[in-house]
């Protein structure tokens, strides 16, 4: 069974998103968030309803609030959501 939303499950699941994938970070920010000009991003917290996000759009740090289409069960659902939404930002940055 997959483990329920948590601080430390958020902060897991933001380190290696903004270690691992920070190109994903700011796909979010810029098709997810109407941020279309940010050049970096970082998540700083993901619960089941949506993603907090930090992003550097032209000289400024702007927040960034994301929501999901809907309400996420647990982290392995918060995994396969992120990987869909930067397969759609993907498809819509081409």
């Amino acid at each position: 069974m997959s483990e329920p939303f948590s601080t430390e499950i958020s902060d897991r699941i933001c380190t290696h998103m903004n270690e691992d994938h920070a190109s994903a970070v700011v796909l979010y920010a810029q098709a997810f968030g109407d941020q279309p000009q940010a050049t970096e991003a970082q998540m700083l917290a993901i619960d089941a309803n949506g993603m907090d996000l930090t992003a550097q759009v032209n000289d400024e740090k702007v927040p960034i609030r994301v929501n999901f289409e809907r309400t996420l069960k647990d982290a392995e659902d918060a995994h396969h959501t992120l990987i869909e939404m930067v397969k759609q930002a993907r498809k819509v940055a081409k």
